[in-house]
């Protein structure tokens, strides 16, 4: 199974992708994995993003295609791989495109957890974080017994500085922007699947399953 992720922040995506690498055997690789991993075993291209990473400059394309394309022929990735967070850019899928056909490696799907925004921005605008041991609540959706302050150790709740209405939604804004062209390109070549992602999460990951046909 060798499948691409995506998602709106707040969607979901990464419960669901945990799912999906546990469900199918295979590895769930993220562009933050991959980019630790190359550092870590310090290819040419894993010192070259860090060089970027280390001046807080974004890493230039063409190195996070490479870093991409070491991975995805590593051993692990030759019986399906659920690939998240790579590409955000149509240059960069058409990269991936190119070579995964130089390489014979077929994509099944391109998996869209969607969830409206109007939702989304009251999942994030209703988190609310412990500051003493970390524990989350929402004030809608999971709240706790005793209104701001943590059910766990007894400390009040914060609401983080991100979790704001206007951070939410330009959060989201920029996703879309950015994705939309993302999911019209695998559209194009039948490969887009689209779950509701608001529902329970078993419904969810019971959706996934029938749309990757397992």
């Amino acid at each position: 199974m060798k499948v691409l992720i995506m998602g709106r922040p707040g969607a979901g995506k990464g419960t669901q992708a945990a799912n999906i690498k546990e469900y199918y055997g295979i590895p769930h690789i993220s562009t933050g994995d991959m980019f630790r991993a190359a550092i870590k075993n310090q290819t040419k291209l894993g010192l070259t993003a860090k060089e970027y990473m280390d001046k807080g400059a974004l890493v230039p394309d063409e190195v996070t295609i490479g870093i991409v394309q070491e991975r995805l022929l590593e051993d692990d990735c030759k019986k399906g791989f659920l690939l998240d967070g790579f590409p955000r850019t149509i240059a960069q899928a058409e990269s991936l495109e190119s070579f995964l056909n130089e390489n014979g490696i077929v994509l099944d799907a391109v998996l869209d957890v969607d969830v409206p925004v109007e939702i989304l921005v009251r999942r994030m605008v209703g988190r609310r974080v412990c500051k003493g041991c970390g524990a989350t609540y929402h004030v809608e959706f999971n709240a706790p017994k005793k209104d701001g302050i943590c059910d766990v150790c007894g400390t009040p709740l914060i609401q983080r500085n991100d979790d704001n209405q206007a951070t939410a939604e330009n959060r989201l804004n920029v996703y879309d922007k950015q994705t939309a062209p993302l999911l019209e390109f695998y559209k194009k070549r039948n490969l887009l699947k689209t779950v509701n992602g608001n529902q329970a999460l078993d419904k969810v990951f019971e959706d996934i399953k029938a749309v990757l046909g397992a």
